[in-house]
């Protein structure tokens, strides 16, 4: 047992003060130990006891009126949930994985993950069995035991993930490991695969943690489409190859959304691509990070999502012919149709929930979307583009732009960039100030209307008349009923005119 200076939340004061009368030993073990003492965030804490975790979870749940879930009846595993002045926090409790706690430590993943403090004593003291403080402190990432990781192929993932996220060298025969062990992920459920992968992509490097993946063969046991963007070759003015610009996208797009987030800093958007960022967007900020932050099934965030898709933007550029077109620029003609039927595929595989399958769908097949770069950005432009993409159009506008980037490196183009910038401004403002206007204006007649008044018969026809309408509302064109009416009247007539 070592003393260091551990930066525990109030919320972990509180517990402690919740329960340091409990006649058993309490011990938060684990990530929240590690990231007390590297001075992180605590947004979940795990608890072990010799027994009891799941009445001990429901006691923390009904103490605070937070929410409580059974996880695992068998390994007496619960989760409570509280809100705190910080945010909600996750806590986990669970027996002993072991005989002992020791035992428990010992049989974990990487050992600044196998610590552990008596919550009933001393918070600065880390029970510390496999020297994790040091390694964390060292920032060096090592294997507990010698098959830690071939017991739970998993970890090979996590190992990638962690060691991006806290900056550290993974330890040589913890390497070899993951290594050897690497192609066994899939040995594991898809879910917790999926769960792995989610958290890799809520990194702030995830271009970095992908890269390293896909180096150790993981990425595509996942993703097998993508081997086929590895030295794929694209137009000159391409700063990357296919697989090269894939990861740009991820990165670039990992600074346009840290940029409008509540994590921003002076320096985030220092440069140029992100200050136009900051002048353009700042006014739809707060409604921009409520959007992206909006939590999905199994608690994923939502831009986590919004990463997926940049992941797989341009994987149907390896499943079609290259073409030359009348300039002699190289085409992928028809990859973001292919793309998307290919993503269909790995988003049901990796069991998301149908909404965020059609998000990762969508995103993928109009990624190729011009209207960020029209000449002239019209009403009736506006209207189409979110008619078409309703709230998708949202991380549309941000994968679009973190393309844009992604092509061209530093090499982009000031003026084109700016132009994008200021028509997502555009997009943006018609969806947050001017929806009723531009977006969805109100309803003058319904399609019971149109039939009765022109004796048609349900069909094609009636729901064509009202897009006309309701495009000459967002034109000015139609103001009225009567307006509409007689629109309806005149395109009924000569539909092909």
């Amino acid at each position: 047992m070592a003393d260091y200076v551990l930066a525990w939340s109030d919320a972990l004061l509180d517990l402690q003060d919740l329960l340091s009368g409990n006649p058993d030993p309490i011990y938060v073990v684990g990530g929240a130990v590690r990231d007390a003492l590297l001075g992180r965030a605590i947004k979940d804490v795990d608890i072990a006891v010799a027994q009891g975790g799941i009445k001990l979870a429901r006691r923390i749940a009904n103490h605070y009126g937070g929410a409580f879930f059974a996880l695992d009846a068998d390994r007496d595993v619960g989760r409570a949930l509280i809100d705190t002045v910080d945010g909600r926090l996750s806590i986990d409790a669970a027996g002993f994985r072991g005989d002992s706690l020791e035992s428990d430590l010992r049989d974990r993943d990487f050992t600044i993950n196998a610590m552990a403090v008596d919550l009933r004593g001393d918070l600065n003291a880390i029970i510390d069995p496999t020297g994790g403080a040091l390694d964390a402190l060292a920032k060096l990432l090592r294997r507990c035991n010698a098959d830690a990781i071939a017991r739970d192929p998993i970890r090979a993932l996590r190992g990638v993930r962690l060691s991006t996220q806290f900056g550290l060298r993974i330890e040589h025969e913890t390497l070899e490991d993951i290594r050897a062990h690497a192609p066994n992920l899939l040995d594991t459920s898809i879910e917790r695969v999926r769960d792995e992968l989610f958290k890799l992509l809520a990194l702030p490097k995830t271009g970095t943690a992908l890269r390293v993946a896909d180096h150790l063969g993981m990425l595509m046991l996942i993703f097998p489409e993508l081997i086929t963007l590895h030295g794929l070759q694209q137009d000159a003015k391409h700063a990357y190859d296919a697989w090269g610009h894939t990861l740009a996208v991820v990165n670039h797009l990992g600074e346009i959304l840290a940029t409008i987030s509540p994590k921003r800093t002076d320096t985030t958007a220092a440069q140029f691509n992100l200050g136009m960022i900051v002048v353009g967007l700042d006014r739809f900020r707060a409604r921009l990070q409520d959007h992206f932050t909006q939590m999905g099934a199994d608690d994923r965030p939502h831009f986590s999502i919004v990463m997926l898709a940049a992941l797989l933007h341009d994987v149907g550029k390896g499943m079609v012919t290259p073409e030359r077109d009348e300039q002699e620029h190289l085409r992928f003609r028809d990859h973001d149709r292919v793309g998307a039927a290919v993503a269909a595929e790995r988003v049901a595989a990796l069991h998301l929930s149908k909404a965020e399958q059609d998000r990762v769908v969508l995103l993928v097949r109009h990624h190729m979307n011009p209207t960020l770069w029209l000449d002239d950005l019209t009403p009736l432009a506006i209207h189409r583009f979110w008619r078409l993409l309703g709230a998708g159009g949202i991380d549309l506008i941000m994968l679009i732009l973190a393309d844009y980037l992604g092509a061209f490196g530093m090499a982009y183009d000031q003026d084109r960039w700016l132009m994008a910038v200021e028509h997502a401004q555009t997009l943006l403002a018609a969806y947050f100030e001017e929806y009723d206007r531009l977006v969805e204006p109100p309803t003058l007649i319904n399609g019971s209307d149109l039939m009765q008044a022109l004796g048609l018969a349900p069909g094609p026809m009636v729901g064509s008349l009202l897009d006309q309408i309701r495009e000459a509302q967002v034109s000015g064109e139609v103001v009225t009923a009567e307006d509409a009416l007689a629109l309806a009247r005149t395109y009924a007539a000569n539909p092909n005119g």
